[in-house]
């Protein structure tokens, strides 16, 4: 593998303090050409084939641009065979066989990515999946590093800077100009190099076995996943909803934010570019009737708006007719928001108060975040839930372990949350 293109860096400062990270400007082997018909794919498939080790991934999707969440570049590095881009989207053919050559390569070794659960389920959907995982991020998290995005973390252990900047660029744009794909090469450049830089200092923590847990539970995520709990009512996210009082205008909210739904997903443009939150609560809250009404509104007098001013005005006359009129506050799906528990449920708020605490001291001494000890939602529940028991070490470690808490959180977890419920018991008794 190359040295790094990068500008000269200064020298060690005079007063000794660190010198500046050295820019990383450029691929190592020069800028990769970008494959995009079948022929070129299978072509970058053996490129990749004749390499080494583990596969340095990374991909590009147009979030806030699109309705999907699929992958519109493919990022790979190799050891001994460098990095190739990949369109996964222009070469007119079935994504799932024209990238089954690389998707067979990439399931000889382990993957290296950042930030893997972004990645993992637009790969996925062209049929690549992982052997084996190495999250650099969530690494760094276990490390108790404060800072873990890419270009920190780069700096931090191998020197170089990066430079970053379309990250959020609508990536679904064709030709993709040369300094996004300069970019996007940057952006597993490295990451060979950081798995083993981040590996040393977990190894040095004693942390090892527990990123292999992680990784291993982050990488089957789909597989747990493949019978889902009930989801929540999405278009109760939209922005400004506290806003709407009142059943009547809740059901209009739900029928726009349906609409636009619907639209968005035929039209692959993600949703609030088609209509904003803001403009749904103000036809929610308004009632308008009449195209002069709705047009009156914010956003509504655009031209097209103005257009699809009939596709609003019928969504808020089903609304009106609708015999289901949603209830004003969401079915609960798990424990109220902790703000309410001392009113709700007093002895559990002692018990979430207990469990926080304790494993605060828990974080401190073994320097990974709270939540990356145990998950916050199962905490919450288990202190909502909580019924007294002759057991409690055995009933806690069976409910973190029916949520999927891995062995090294409970094996730090248990005796603390074990010692939370047990002190709320005794307050309440």
């Amino acid at each position: 593998m190359g040295e790094p293109a990068a500008a000269e860096s200064g020298d060690t400062e005079a007063d000794g303090t660190e010198p500046a990270p050295t820019p990383l400007l450029h691929p190592a082997e020069g800028m990769p050409e970008l494959s995009v018909s079948v022929r070129q794919i299978a072509a970058a498939a053996e490129f990749l084939g004749a390499g080494r080790g583990p596969f340095a991934v990374d991909a590009e999707r147009a979030s806030g641009f699109r309705y999907s969440n699929r992958a519109y570049l493919i990022q790979i590095r190799r050891a001994e065979a460098g990095t190739v881009l990949i369109d996964p989207v222009s070469h007119g053919a079935d994504p799932l066989t024209a990238l089954r050559p690389v998707a067979e390569v990439l399931s000889a070794d382990e993957w290296i990515l950042h930030s893997a659960d972004q990645d993992l389920p637009c790969l996925a959907e062209v049929g690549m999946r992982p052997p084996a995982l190495y999250d650099t991020e969530l690494a760094g998290r276990l490390a108790g590093f404060d800072r873990v995005n890419l270009a920190t973390m780069v700096e931090r252990l191998l020197g170089f800077g990066l430079v970053k900047g379309h990250g959020a660029a609508d990536w679904s744009k064709r030709p993709l100009p040369s300094e996004w794909l300069n970019y996007a090469a940057l952006d597993v450049e490295l990451l060979i190099e950081l798995r083993a830089a981040i590996a040393g200092v977990l190894a040095e923590q004693g942390k090892t076995d527990w990123a292999a847990q992680e990784f291993d539970h982050l990488r089957t995520a789909g597989v747990r996943e493949a019978t889902p709990a009930a989801r929540r009512d999405r278009w109760r996210r939209t922005s400004g909803i506290h806003r709407v009082r009142d059943r009547r205008a809740l059901a209009a909210v739900r029928e726009l934010w349906t609409t636009r739904d619907g639209i968005a997903q035929r039209r692959d443009v993600a949703p609030r570019r088609i209509l904003p939150d803001s403009a749904i609560i103000d036809a929610a809250t308004a009632d308008p009737k009449t195209v002069e009404e709705l047009v009156a509104l914010p956003v509504f007098g655009g031209r097209n708006q103005r257009r699809s001013a009939a596709v609003w005005l019928g969504a808020l006359q089903t609304a009106r007719d609708s015999s289901n009129q949603p209830e004003e506050a969401e079915a609960p799906n798990g424990p109220p928001p902790p703000a309410r528990w001392s009113r709700r449920k007093p002895e559990a708020a002692v018990r979430l108060e207990a469990a926080r605490a304790g494993l605060s001291k828990v974080s401190e001494r073994v320097g990974v975040p709270t939540e990356n000890l145990i998950s916050p939602d199962l905490v919450r529940r288990l202190c909502w839930d909580w019924e007294d028991t002759v057991n409690p070490v055995d009933t806690v470690e069976e409910f973190l372990r029916t949520g999927h808490a891995r062995a090294w959180q409970r094996e730090l977890v248990v005796p603390v949350l074990a010692i939370a419920v047990q002190a709320r018991a005794a307050e309440g008794s």
